[in-house]
Protein backbone atom coordinates (compact mmCIF):
# COMPACT_ATOMS: atom_id res chain seq x y z
CA UNK A 1 0.00 0.00 0.00
CA UNK A 2 1.34 3.40 -1.00
CA UNK A 3 1.03 5.83 1.92
CA UNK A 4 2.65 8.74 0.12
CA UNK A 5 0.72 12.00 -0.03
CA UNK A 6 -0.37 13.19 -3.50
CA UNK A 7 0.81 16.75 -4.04
CA UNK A 8 0.72 19.46 -6.70
CA UNK A 9 3.55 22.02 -6.51
CA UNK A 10 3.01 25.63 -7.61
CA UNK A 11 5.84 28.09 -8.32
CA UNK A 12 4.05 31.18 -7.02
CA UNK A 13 3.11 32.24 -3.53
CA UNK A 14 1.89 35.83 -3.39
CA UNK A 15 -1.53 36.82 -2.05
CA UNK A 16 -3.19 36.56 -5.46
CA UNK A 17 -1.86 33.02 -5.85
CA UNK A 18 -2.95 32.06 -2.34
CA UNK A 19 -6.54 33.18 -2.88
CA UNK A 20 -6.75 31.37 -6.22
CA UNK A 21 -5.10 28.16 -4.99
CA UNK A 22 -7.28 28.03 -1.87
CA UNK A 23 -10.39 28.40 -4.03
CA UNK A 24 -9.35 25.83 -6.63
CA UNK A 25 -8.20 23.30 -4.00
CA UNK A 26 -11.63 23.44 -2.40
CA UNK A 27 -13.36 23.10 -5.79
CA UNK A 28 -11.43 19.94 -6.70
CA UNK A 29 -11.88 18.41 -3.25
CA UNK A 30 -8.27 18.94 -2.25
CA UNK A 31 -6.39 20.87 0.41
CA UNK A 32 -4.20 23.95 0.11
CA UNK A 33 -1.27 24.49 2.46
CA UNK A 34 -2.04 28.20 2.95
CA UNK A 35 0.97 28.62 5.26
CA UNK A 36 3.23 27.82 2.30
CA UNK A 37 2.35 31.14 0.69
CA UNK A 38 4.76 34.03 0.92
CA UNK A 39 6.83 36.20 -1.36
CA UNK A 40 9.40 34.78 -0.84
CA UNK A 41 8.68 31.41 0.78
CA UNK A 42 9.50 31.50 4.50
CA UNK A 43 8.90 27.85 5.47
CA UNK A 44 11.63 25.24 5.02
CA UNK A 45 11.16 22.00 3.11
CA UNK A 46 10.89 19.89 6.30
CA UNK A 47 8.28 22.29 7.74
CA UNK A 48 6.21 22.05 4.56
CA UNK A 49 6.39 18.24 4.51
CA UNK A 50 5.05 18.18 8.09
CA UNK A 51 2.13 20.38 7.04
CA UNK A 52 1.40 18.18 4.02
CA UNK A 53 1.30 15.10 6.24
CA UNK A 54 -1.18 16.85 8.56
CA UNK A 55 -3.56 17.73 5.70
CA UNK A 56 -6.85 15.89 6.07
CA UNK A 57 -6.86 14.49 2.52
CA UNK A 58 -5.30 14.62 -0.93
CA UNK A 59 -4.61 16.16 -3.36
CA UNK A 60 -2.55 18.74 -1.47
CA UNK A 61 -1.52 21.92 -3.28
CA UNK A 62 1.61 23.71 -2.08
CA UNK A 63 3.05 27.10 -3.06
CA UNK A 64 6.72 28.09 -3.44
CA UNK A 65 8.11 31.53 -4.31
CA UNK A 66 11.60 32.99 -4.75
CA UNK A 67 10.41 36.60 -5.13
CA UNK A 68 12.67 37.06 -8.14
CA UNK A 69 15.95 36.33 -6.32
CA UNK A 70 18.64 35.13 -8.70
CA UNK A 71 19.68 31.48 -8.64
CA UNK A 72 18.36 28.96 -6.16
CA UNK A 73 16.37 30.84 -3.53
CA UNK A 74 14.46 29.69 -0.46
CA UNK A 75 11.40 28.73 -2.49
CA UNK A 76 13.36 26.45 -4.79
CA UNK A 77 15.30 24.83 -1.95
CA UNK A 78 12.02 24.02 -0.21
CA UNK A 79 10.45 22.83 -3.47
CA UNK A 80 13.36 20.45 -4.20
CA UNK A 81 13.19 19.04 -0.69
CA UNK A 82 9.45 18.40 -0.89
CA UNK A 83 9.61 17.00 -4.44
CA UNK A 84 12.31 14.48 -3.53
CA UNK A 85 10.86 13.41 -0.17
CA UNK A 86 10.05 9.68 0.03
CA UNK A 87 6.62 10.33 1.57
CA UNK A 88 5.53 12.69 -1.23
CA UNK A 89 4.16 11.76 -4.65
CA UNK A 90 4.33 14.79 -6.93
CA UNK A 91 1.37 14.60 -9.31
CA UNK A 92 2.65 17.58 -11.27
CA UNK A 93 3.94 21.12 -11.13
CA UNK A 94 2.26 24.37 -12.15
CA UNK A 95 5.14 26.50 -13.42
CA UNK A 96 4.17 30.17 -13.23
CA UNK A 97 5.60 32.68 -15.68
CA UNK A 98 7.21 35.86 -14.41
CA UNK A 99 9.08 38.81 -15.82
CA UNK A 100 12.39 37.89 -14.27
CA UNK A 101 15.41 40.13 -13.76
CA UNK A 102 17.53 37.24 -15.01
CA UNK A 103 16.85 34.46 -17.49
CA UNK A 104 15.58 31.59 -15.34
CA UNK A 105 13.55 29.18 -17.39
CA UNK A 106 12.29 25.61 -17.43
CA UNK A 107 10.99 23.09 -19.89
CA UNK A 108 7.24 22.53 -19.67
CA UNK A 109 5.11 19.74 -21.11
CA UNK A 110 2.21 22.04 -22.01
CA UNK A 111 1.01 25.56 -21.30
CA UNK A 112 -2.43 27.09 -20.87
CA UNK A 113 -2.86 30.60 -22.21
CA UNK A 114 -5.10 33.21 -20.63
CA UNK A 115 -7.99 32.21 -22.87
CA UNK A 116 -7.82 28.69 -21.40
CA UNK A 117 -6.36 27.16 -24.57
CA UNK A 118 -3.68 24.48 -24.41
CA UNK A 119 -0.53 25.47 -26.31
CA UNK A 120 2.88 23.88 -26.88
CA UNK A 121 4.39 27.38 -26.69
CA UNK A 122 5.50 28.99 -23.46
CA UNK A 123 3.38 31.83 -22.04
CA UNK A 124 4.36 35.09 -20.38
CA UNK A 125 3.11 36.41 -17.02
CA UNK A 126 0.02 37.83 -18.76
CA UNK A 127 -0.83 34.38 -20.16
CA UNK A 128 0.06 35.37 -23.72
CA UNK A 129 1.88 32.78 -25.85
CA UNK A 130 5.63 33.22 -26.33
CA UNK A 131 7.68 32.23 -29.38
CA UNK A 132 9.50 29.19 -28.01
CA UNK A 133 7.95 25.74 -27.75
CA UNK A 134 8.05 23.97 -24.40
CA UNK A 135 9.88 26.70 -22.48
CA UNK A 136 8.70 29.12 -19.76
CA UNK A 137 10.51 31.98 -18.00
CA UNK A 138 9.84 32.37 -14.28
CA UNK A 139 11.50 33.16 -10.97
CA UNK A 140 11.05 29.87 -9.08
CA UNK A 141 11.61 27.47 -11.97
CA UNK A 142 15.41 27.14 -11.95
CA UNK A 143 15.39 23.61 -10.48
CA UNK A 144 12.36 22.08 -12.21
CA UNK A 145 14.41 20.41 -14.96
CA UNK A 146 16.21 18.40 -12.26
CA UNK A 147 12.98 16.84 -11.02
CA UNK A 148 11.22 13.74 -12.32
CA UNK A 149 7.49 14.48 -12.31
CA UNK A 150 4.60 13.29 -14.51
CA UNK A 151 3.79 16.72 -15.95
CA UNK A 152 4.78 20.38 -15.76
CA UNK A 153 2.03 22.80 -16.83
CA UNK A 154 3.00 26.40 -17.57
CA UNK A 155 0.59 29.29 -16.97
CA UNK A 156 0.71 33.06 -16.53
CA UNK A 157 0.66 34.87 -13.20
CA UNK A 158 -1.89 33.06 -10.99
CA UNK A 159 -4.94 35.10 -10.00
CA UNK A 160 -4.03 37.81 -12.50
CA UNK A 161 -3.51 37.49 -16.28
CA UNK A 162 -5.40 40.73 -16.94
CA UNK A 163 -8.21 39.54 -14.62
CA UNK A 164 -8.77 36.38 -16.72
CA UNK A 165 -7.72 34.25 -13.70
CA UNK A 166 -9.20 36.33 -10.89
CA UNK A 167 -10.41 34.22 -7.97
CA UNK A 168 -13.75 36.08 -8.02
CA UNK A 169 -14.52 34.34 -11.34
CA UNK A 170 -13.18 31.00 -10.11
CA UNK A 171 -9.55 31.27 -11.29
CA UNK A 172 -10.40 29.30 -14.45
CA UNK A 173 -6.84 29.07 -15.80
CA UNK A 174 -5.44 27.77 -12.50
CA UNK A 175 -8.39 25.37 -12.23
CA UNK A 176 -7.71 24.04 -15.72
CA UNK A 177 -4.02 23.50 -14.83
CA UNK A 178 -4.95 21.57 -11.68
CA UNK A 179 -7.54 19.48 -13.55
CA UNK A 180 -4.99 18.69 -16.27
CA UNK A 181 -2.46 17.49 -13.66
CA UNK A 182 -5.06 15.37 -11.85
CA UNK A 183 -6.05 13.79 -15.15
CA UNK A 184 -2.64 13.24 -16.76
CA UNK A 185 -0.95 11.99 -13.59
CA UNK A 186 -3.53 9.21 -13.34
CA UNK A 187 -4.73 10.49 -9.95
CA UNK A 188 -8.40 10.74 -10.97
CA UNK A 189 -8.44 7.21 -12.39
CA UNK A 190 -6.87 5.83 -9.20
CA UNK A 191 -9.49 7.65 -7.11
CA UNK A 192 -12.32 6.20 -9.23
CA UNK A 193 -10.83 2.71 -8.99
CA UNK A 194 -10.59 3.04 -5.19
CA UNK A 195 -14.29 3.89 -4.85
Amino acid sequence: MDDRRSVILVTDGDDYARRSIEYVAKEVGGRCISLSHGNPTVLSGPQIVKLIKKASHDPVIVMFDDSGFEGEGAGEKALKYVASHEDIEVLGIIAVAAKTRQSEWTRVNICIDREGELTPYGVDKYGLPELEIGRLNGDTVYCLDELTVPIIVGIGDIGKMSKKDDFTIGSPITRKAVDLILERSGYRVRQQDAE
